[in-house]
């Protein structure tokens, strides 16, 4: 998404009518916020500067409601992502394992990416699966009961998507 592009009152449609210059402006911002991480893979620096001035919103006030959301991302992100369930279930089944095993394998902590950007490491409360735990997701595909060679596997998987 181009941000010189936006336009707001388009955008906004028919409810723009009965909206402040400055409600049609918020009400765009987390889909703008949405499209350029889309389009970026994180949020640019650069980009959230663009969009304070086509919105007239404060730069602060874009940061304050993007680093609200655990969904947008403030660095780059890797072209693979993994996600270590670490509920109860899949913590009691060796979740703490496996993302000790990413961690080796690929020389990164949880939170962090590859300096090749192939892989960011990220675990989560609960997927939801917890009878095929230990459960990992890549790029929102769920591997469950994950063993020491489903975990081969997804190595493989993820070096292969490079």
């Amino acid at each position: 998404m181009k941000v010189e592009k936006l336009q707001v009152d388009k955008a906004v449609g028919e409810v723009g009518k009965v909206l402040t210059e400055e409600q049609r402006a918020r009400a765009l911002l987390i889909h703008a916020l949405q499209e350029i991480q889309k389009a970026h893979n994180y949020l640019p620096e650069d980009e959230l500067k663009k969009l304070s001035r086509k919105l007239g919103i404060p730069l602060s006030e874009i940061y304050s409601t993007a680093t609200f959301y655990k969904q947008f991302y403030f660095a780059p992100r890797g072209r693979n992502v993994a996600c270590v369930c670490t509920g109860t279930a899949c913590h009691v089944r060796g979740a703490g394992d496996i993302l000790e095993a990413f961690e080796q394998e690929f020389g990164i902590s949880e939170g962090e990416t590859t300096e090749d950007k192939s892989l960011t490491l990220e675990t989560v409360g609960c997927v939801g699966c917890c009878g095929l735990a230990p459960v990992v997701t890549v790029n929102e595909e769920v591997v469950g009961e994950v063993t020491r060679e489903r975990f081969s596997e997804i190595v493989r998987d993820v070096r292969r998507r490079k």
